[in-house]
This record gives structure tokens, sequence and C-alpha cells, in this order.
């Protein structure tokens, strides 16, 4: 039984944490390099095409953008570390905000990675992640844009990348392939949503 999107709708930005939406709707992060297909991927996962705006422009995400569920839990799309400006030096090419973010934000339950298939592996990625597990943040690889290579082609990508990914964990992370145009991935992404969910303890009153 798929898990239902129904009800999509924006519902605001935020600039920095303290002016996210002052509610308990669980969130789910989406966050990857500038073009990597994190518009397309939220319109997929809501079935809802320009929900999220999509440009060709890279780096159009400068905002917090928070994006409601049926009423029940938020998809959230964070801007691309690869165009937004600089925080301090240990946190990458990616915004101070954004960071404040995926470390304090109380009711964010997940957060994707987004990385594109159709390229080896990237320092900008690599430097992002690295911060992650230095954080003890929790995190799924999203390898993107799956239907621009052959099968062959994508896996030997995502192979280098997990294997680049053994300098900064011990741990192999989680990862799914998908492709935004052709849906693939969906209903695994909405599995691990609908699990994250179910695992949620009850807010009280």
């Amino acid at each position: 039984m798929g898990m239902k999107t129904t009800g999509a709708a924006f519902h605001s930005s935020a600039p920095d944490l303290a002016s996210c939406p002052g509610w308990s709707l669980p969130e789910f992060a989406f966050i990857g390099r500038s073009n990597v297909g994190k518009s397309s991927m939220i319109n997929m996962l809501a079935r809802e095409e320009g929900l999220a705006k999509v440009s060709s422009v890279p780096g159009k995400t400068r905002l917090i953008n928070f994006f409601v569920i049926g009423g029940t839990w938020s998809l959230v799309d964070l801007p691309g570390y690869g165009y937004a400006k600089a925080g301090r030096k240990e946190r990458g090419s990616f915004g101070a905000f954004v960071a404040d973010y995926l470390r304090h934000r109380p009711n964010l339950l997940g957060t994707f990675v987004l990385v594109d298939s159709r390229l080896s592996p990237q320092k900008l990625d690599l430097e992002f992640l690295r911060w992650m597990v230095g954080c003890g943040l929790p995190f799924i690889l999203v390898f993107t844009k799956a239907d621009k290579l052959a099968g062959e082609a994508a896996q030997k990508n995502v192979g280098a990348f997990l294997g680049s990914m053994r300098e900064i964990s011990e741990d192999r992370p989680e990862f799914l392939l998908s492709s935004s145009k052709l849906g693939r991935g969906r209903p695994e992404i909405l599995g691990l949503i609908a699990s994250a969910l179910a695992e949620k303890p009850e807010t009280p009153g």
C-alpha cells in the first residue's frame, strides 16, 4: 500500500532558523549541490507539478522552503550548498543558517542528501557529508537523474562515491537511486518517510 501525498501545498520560506514555522509537524529535509534536482524530486514525491519551482539557474533556492503534505508532515527544500553563501569554514560551502537548521530543528525526522548519479565523486558533496558525519547527523543518500545514464555507468559512479564515503564514515550509508522523470525511487523515499512517521512518539496535547 503506497503512502498518500494528497493536499500538497507550499507553506512558507524562512531565511534562518528563528523564522521557521512554529509548528510541531514532522519535517523531512532535502539538500544537495545546486542543480542536483531537489525541486524536481519534491514535485515527483508530491505528484504536484510546479509545487517547487524548477529553475535552470543553479543556486536559485536561497531560503528554507516548507511544503505541507496532507496537513500532517512537511517536505523541506534546503538551499543547494554549491551556490549558497558560505558560512564558517568548517561548515563547508553552505549557509550557516542551513547548518543551524540541520543541527537544531527539533521536528526534523530525516535528511535526504541528493547526489548527481551522472558525476564522479564531487568534493562539495563529500565535504558536506563529512560535516554531517562529524556532527553525528543521520542521512540517506539519494542518487538523482538515474535515467540520464546507462545502468552500468550510474552504478559505477555510485560505487565510486560509496568508496569515497569509506574515508568519511566506517558505516556504509543507506542509499537509493532515483529519477524524478521516471518516478524511480518514489516508493522507497515515501516508505522511509512513512516508517519514520510511524516511529515518531506522540506529542502531548
